[in-house]
């Protein structure tokens, strides 16, 4: 793979996850812009290094993708709070997992898949975000934005 192959996947991999993180962002999420687009450049330039084991019988390059998933999980977790009965930052969590598979998307070339995960990420977290304030009563409101 040359340099600006190289470059046009962690590029968009870069994109993905800001567009991702802007609604973190603007919701005052603790994991936002910069989170979301780091671990999605992350994940993409370590399934990128993993291709250049491609055709190697002695390397499982699947092993990588693998170990991103797991890996991840210790970040999400760190976004998880707990505080008596409530538990926030599942959402957040879930998001910086979705762009951790958003990176590795950009770095296996799938384009037009990795545009399709962005916007369903994006789309389930603002949809679903108006849903659940519709649905909520007004005192669930009130202790909403206490927290």
């Amino acid at each position: 793979m040359d340099w600006q192959e190289f470059a046009l996947r962690i590029g968009l991999a870069a994109v993905a996850g800001l567009v991702i993180g802007l609604e973190r962002e603007v919701k005052g999420k603790s994991a936002g812009l910069r989170t979301n687009c780091l671990v999605a450049v992350g994940s993409c330039v370590f399934i990128l290094l993993s291709l250049r084991f491609l055709g190697n019988d002695e390397v499982d390059i699947t092993r990588v993708l693998g170990q991103v998933v797991v890996g991840i999980g210790f970040i999400g977790a760190g976004t998880i709070i707990q505080r008596g009965k409530d538990v926030k930052g599942l959402t957040t969590a879930a998001t910086t997992w979705c762009s951790a598979a958003v990176g590795c998307v950009a770095g296996f070339g799938l384009f037009e898949e990795l545009i399709a995960l962005s916007v369903l990420v994006l789309g389930i977290n603002l949809g679903f975000s108006f849903i659940e304030r519709k649905l909520m009563s007004d005192e669930e409101k009130e202790k909403e934005s206490e927290l």
